[in-house]
């Protein structure tokens, strides 16, 4: 099979923007060619963020101006070239597997993406995996099985809003689920203590000369999510914002080493923890993507947990993996292929994810 050309779009939980990745598939891997997160600007970033409490004619606008954003950002991406499909993980604005029904609703218009750029669009993942029964989450884990999936036992973890892990082993997918906190309590932490200032810990270098909360931490670690077993799957609510409330209500600028210290220590224990928890062996090695991977300090941290398993980053660009997964499910499920990982997410069996509009 030849390489083919797609472009993959991405925001996540802490909306900073579009990242975009042109990406060449092969049969066996995957090249990224050029990458790059667009930003929101600071209004459409607060709108972004507070999409769950808009009006349904508000978020219907938002729907579309975000649809304009990945359109403009998948044409800046693409540059000359003529991708095969572009494929768009959109904007979450709620996720509920564990509703009644399950339910889950990302945004950004795909129509509007097909047509401003002339490309065949898949979007919208994640409603048949939860139709399927699954979680619709994490959408990552068949990605991480194509790329790392040969070799022993590992984990490969991808660390953004949100954490999640994927436990691979010879070919199979043992066990993949979100594991807990990401950066988002960080970013948040970050913002509120600097008054916007600031949007994140770079470096990790407040982190690192922060003391961390013994007790706090440990009653973190007691959220019932990290006591379920595997498939589960999160919305940013469950670590956002409402927890910091609770647990720093009036965040200063002197006080927030020390909680940058306790949140990165939160996110690097619960994902240790998970992955052991679903690891039946010693790893091999332990491989990380997204923001966190350029946490200096929290990969010292996930180093001396996981130890002696090698941590190391992805050959792919670290920012870039999450958008080249999305070009990836699309290729797939343009070819009629299935593109989930029903180990990850626990649906009834392998589906094609993703809606497509054609060019």
């Amino acid at each position: 099979m030849s390489p083919r050309l797609a472009v993959g779009l991405m925001s996540g939980t802490s909306a900073d923007g579009v990242t975009a990745a042109l990406v060449s598939i092969g049969a066996r891997g995957i090249r990224v060619l050029r990458h790059r997160t667009y930003p929101y600007s600071p209004a459409l970033k607060q709108r972004v963020l507070g999409a769950p409490g808009l009006s349904v004619a508000e978020l219907s606008r938002l729907n579309v101006e975000l649809g304009e954003a990945f359109a403009a950002a998948a044409l800046k991406i693409a540059g000359r070239s003529r991708p095969c499909v572009i494929g768009s993980h959109g904007q979450t604005v709620w996720h509920g597997p564990d509703a009644t029904p399950p339910n889950t609703l990302q945004i950004a218009e795909p129509a509007v993406i097909a047509e401003r750029t002339g490309v065949s669009v898949v979007a919208d993942f994640r409603p048949r995996d939860m139709a399927a029964g699954g979680q619709g989450a994490p959408l990552v884990p068949a990605f991480d099985l194509f790329l790392y999936g040969r070799g022993p036992l590992k984990a490969v973890i991808n660390i953004g809003g949100i954490s999640n892990a994927s436990i691979l082993d010879h070919d199979k997918i043992l066990a993949a689920f979100d594991t807990g906190p990401g950066n988002a309590l960080m970013d948040e932490a970050v913002r509120r203590a600097t008054k916007g200032r600031r949007d994140f810990d770079a470096g990790g270098r407040l982190a690192a000369s922060g003391k961390v909360d013994e007790r706090l931490l440990a009653r973190l670690l007691k959220n019932p999510f990290f006591l379920e077993p595997p498939p589960k799957s999160l919305d940013r609510s469950t670590f956002g914002p409402g927890l910091l409330d609770k647990i720093y209500p009036r965040l200063t600028a002197k006080a927030l080493p020390d909680a940058l210290a306790t949140l990165a220590e939160l996110t690097a224990r619960s994902l240790w923890l998970g992955v052991l928890q679903s690891s039946p062996a010693p790893l091999s090695e332990v491989v990380v993507s997204g923001g966190g991977a350029l946490n200096a300090h929290l990969m010292r941290r996930l180093r001396a947990l996981f130890s002696p398993a090698p941590v190391a980053v992805t050959a792919i660009p670290v920012m870039a993996k999450e958008a080249a997964c999305f070009a990836w499910l699309a290729a797939r499920a343009l070819e009629g292929r299935a593109n989930n990982a029903p180990a990850a997410t626990g649906a009834r069996g392998p589906r094609i994810l993703g809606k497509i509009i054609p060019s």
